[in-house]
């Protein structure tokens, strides 16, 4: 008998927890009430994290559609938005750096329990998103060509498919909202919401990707340019039900006519914080800029297969930068609440979660790279360049885990300026020269580039939790 009632009382601990995680579930992905600065932070991370980490993998999948279609048009083609992301990311640098600020500021303003000066934040940032898209939108429209001339093109991008570029530049204040706007309703704990934003933008996107391309129906054959066209409008539409539940919806920030205009104590804040996190998210995509330079070295094939490579990377990434959000959210709301020592906590059952999670996907990417490259293309010289990339790049996974929640963690509270230096360091004084050297001057070709790759970013890893383990992050006042 006892060894029955030991596998019944077993048995329902098993139903008991399984239900509790399929409840946890189901209150993640339809959006939870929780109050983040109470309760276990274990539950508290996995409702963050589970909404974050599906958004981001959403987010990845515009960049996986775009090249699966663009990659039957050739290797121009996907070299043109290879090119033109690199370029692009300087838009998403921004974009990130402002969400970061106003995710800081919000974040701290419901820890505080003040959900009038998160409002005000919220349009704040919106309003600076808006001045800042239109700034980079006028050299992107115009000036599209000679930026492509620039990265090194060949002349067929320059004279066929400049377009993409004008289009994705052009149309960046979508990408600007999409990022500012999601970032403030994560930061306030409605991170299912922002999931369910890029859910709609991917479904668009995919439905409209090949119908443009290839001209489908009654729609017009715009081969690469019908990408830009595709995920511009998935993008803008998104956007517009981000505005539309802002100020119309029920959640933990709405913004009402009285939040409407400048506010110049509150925007200097923003401005102050988006300083160190822009300058972080440009140091890192100028580097990538360079780097795709110096890759071009080695001809269009090279570049075709580092994009593919870099676009399965991103898309495995993307989830563990969901995850690490969790991270900044729990940091800047626990310090709003006066509880610091919790968000340390926090910082590290994310980490480690993210470390064991991006591990397990580097290792399977380092193993079995060509099963992911041939899914997007069958050029025989592509797909071989994709694998070199693609295995030596992963190698760094589990360094990137614990880096990315570290650096995350201290943004989340405001010190954005600590891990702006540490990119100044690792990407602009180590990555790119030794790039350079690797590839060009020691003759190891486009592999130089790669492992100039995994070699800074553990160093930023090494940098990120020195400063992290210092604790003065505590103490930043936002």
């Amino acid at each position: 008998m006892n060894a029955l009632n030991k596998y019944l009382c077993l048995k329902q601990s098993l139903m008991s927890r399984t239900g509790m995680i399929f409840s946890n579930l189901r209150e993640a992905i339809a959006g939870s009430e929780q109050d983040f600065t109470t309760g276990k932070l274990g539950r508290a991370i996995f409702l963050l994290s589970v909404p974050m980490a599906l958004e981001m993998l959403m987010e990845s999948v515009f960049a996986i559609v775009d090249i699966f279609f663009v990659s039957k048009l050739g290797p121009e083609a996907i070299a043109t938005v290879g090119i033109t992301e690199s370029m692009i990311t300087i838009v998403y640098a921004v974009a990130i750096g402002l969400s970061t600020a106003a995710s800081s500021v919000v974040s701290r303003r419901i820890g505080e329990k003040n959900p009038e000066g998160a409002s005000k934040a919220a349009f704040q940032a919106i309003l600076a998103a808006m001045v800042l898209s239109v700034l980079i939108a006028i050299p992107g429209v115009f000036y599209s060509r000679q930026m492509l001339g620039f990265m090194g093109a060949s002349p067929t991008i320059l004279n066929e498919m400049s377009g993409f570029t004008a289009i994705m530049i052009g149309g960046n204040g979508v990408i600007m909202l999409l990022f500012v706007i999601n970032g403030i309703f994560r930061s306030a704990g409605d991170a299912a919401i922002s999931m369910r934003i890029l859910w709609l933008a991917n479904l668009i996107n995919i439905v409209l990707d090949p119908l443009l391309i290839f001209g489908i129906g009654p729609f017009p054959e715009l081969g690469v340019q019908g990408a830009a066209v595709a995920t511009t409008t998935g993008r803008g539409i998104a956007v517009l039900y981000q505005l539309y539940l802002l100020f119309h919806g029920k959640r933990r920030v709405k913004i009402a006519w009285r939040h409407i205009g400048f506010d110049r104590r509150v925007m200097a804040t923003l401005v102050r914080l988006s300083l160190g996190s822009t300058g972080q998210h440009l140091i890192v995509t100028s580097s990538w800029i360079l780097l795709v330079r110096i890759i071009a070295f080695f001809g269009s094939i090279t570049v075709a297969g580092y994009t593919i490579a870099l676009r399965i990377l991103i898309f495995a990434m993307l989830p563990s930068w969901g995850i690490s959000n969790a991270a900044s959210t729990l940091v800047g709301q626990n310090l709003g609440a006066k509880q610091p020592e919790r968000a340390q906590r926090a910082v590290w059952i994310t980490a480690w979660t993210n470390v064991i999670f991006l591990g397990l996907i580097g290792l399977i990417l380092v193993i079995w790279p060509g099963t992911f490259i041939r899914l997007f293309v069958h050029d025989v010289a592509v797909i071989q360049s994709g694998i070199v990339a693609l295995r030596m790049i992963s190698i760094g996974t589990i360094a990137y885990g614990l880096g990315m929640v570290l650096v995350n963690a201290l943004n989340g509270a405001g010190d954005t300026l600590t891990p702006l230096r540490i990119n100044v360091f690792c990407y602009w004084l180590l990555e790119i020269p030794l790039a350079y050297w690797l590839a060009i001057q020691s003759g190891m070709g486009e592999s130089g580039v790669y492992w100039s790759i995994v070699i800074a970013e553990c160093m930023m890893t090494l940098a990120a939790l020195w400063y992290f383990m210092k604790g003065s992050w505590k103490f930043k006042l936002v």
